[in-house]
């Protein structure tokens, strides 16, 4: 199936697809939050960087190379972070999923793991893609720990890989699933979220 914009619904989560005017309060009083740049490319500091943050990844998607999400907290109703599928590559059916941050607050609750499970079963089983993957900043360790967590494998640093918006250099750590791995994967997830 074409990748095309969708809402995605779980029990805790609902992913709907980015609308700055909708979730721009939401998402600007999550990106204020402490640390949650620290180990990001993007270094988001006011509200002009969050804008054009958000209008970057939407210029993305009208190319046809993203789809950003607002993550939001169905029992609430709070927009509680945001993500996106990016990179998408039709031809040889793979995409990233990534640029992925959630409020303190939400942090190590079932809201990350249920978005990447309604992400990572929409790649395989709606669009049929072989191969899906995630990068981190080598120093981000709590984000690499997530990654394992969720079983996926890691498959090595590349150098230098990016500049980061403050002009530093940054180590990537690549991630992936393939669709061969994706039952036992989607099966360990549905335990996991049932926990």
């Amino acid at each position: 199936m074409e990748p095309i914009v969708v809402a995605l619904e779980g029990r805790t989560v609902r992913l709907e697809p980015l609308d700055i005017a909708r979730h721009w309060d939401g998402l600007l009083a999550i990106a204020t939050e402490g640390s949650l740049w620290r180990h990001t490319a993007a270094k988001i500091r006011t509200a002009g960087d969050l804008e054009r943050y958000l209008r970057d990844a939407l210029a993305e998607q009208q190319a046809g190379r993203a789809m950003p999400f607002a993550t939001v907290h169905r029992a609430s109703g709070l927009v509680v972070g945001c993500t996106r599928f990016a990179n998408i590559e039709r031809r040889h059916r793979r995409v990233e999923i990534g640029w992925t941050w959630i409020g303190e607050h939400h942090q190590r609750t079932a809201v990350n793991t249920e978005a990447k499970y309604l992400m990572l079963r929409h790649a395989f089983e709606d669009w049929g893609f072989r191969r899906v993957e995630f990068k981190t900043a080598a120093v981000n360790e709590k984000s690499r720990n997530s990654l394992r967590r969720l079983g996926l494998v890691e498959e090595g640093t590349l150098r230098k890989h990016m500049l980061n918006d403050d002009g530093g250099s940054r180590d990537t750590v690549f991630f992936s699933v393939v669709d061969d791995e994706w039952p036992a994967m989607k099966a360990r997830l549905e335990g996991m979220l049932e926990r």
